[in-house]
């Protein structure tokens, strides 16, 4: 078992991670009768795809001997409606300006972020809008 997800009432969860113990709480959006104080579960889904992406280079930035600590992910979820859904994720990877990377090390980890599990998990339907940016 991975986890396990409470219902707590007033449109509120709580997913508990089994091996580890953490939560996450999860609210319903403002736009959809929720208070929105909290991840909704469409956001986790638009995060888990950045979450994915940097955890991956990460391995292969430390089988590389790359330090990419400090790089972000911006996540903009884009909802659709009928059916209600995600309909775009856009992704846009921030790299730290003190990181140096050479053309063949850039193209690499941009292929390993487009290639990780959630990226290929998604609908093909759900845009993926991925940006790279290089300070």
């Amino acid at each position: 078992m991975t986890s396990t997800v409470k219902y707590s009432g007033e449109l509120r969860t709580v997913a508990t991670h089994i091996k580890s113990g953490n939560s996450i709480i999860t609210d319903a959006p403002t736009d959809n009768h929720g208070k929105g104080e909290a991840f909704s579960p469409t956001d986790l889904l638009a995060t888990a795809l950045g979450a994915c992406m940097l955890t991956v280079m990460g391995i292969y930035a430390e089988r590389s001997q790359i330090n990419i600590k400090g790089t972000m992910v911006e996540i903009e979820k884009i909802m659709g409606t009928e059916p209600r859904r995600v309909t775009e994720i856009k992704v846009k990877m921030i790299f730290p300006a003190d990181l140096t990377l050479d053309e063949k090390q850039r193209k690499s980890l941009e292929n390993t972020a487009l290639t990780c599990p959630v990226a290929k998990s998604l609908h093909p339907d759900l845009k993926q809008d991925i940006e790279f940016v290089y300070l």
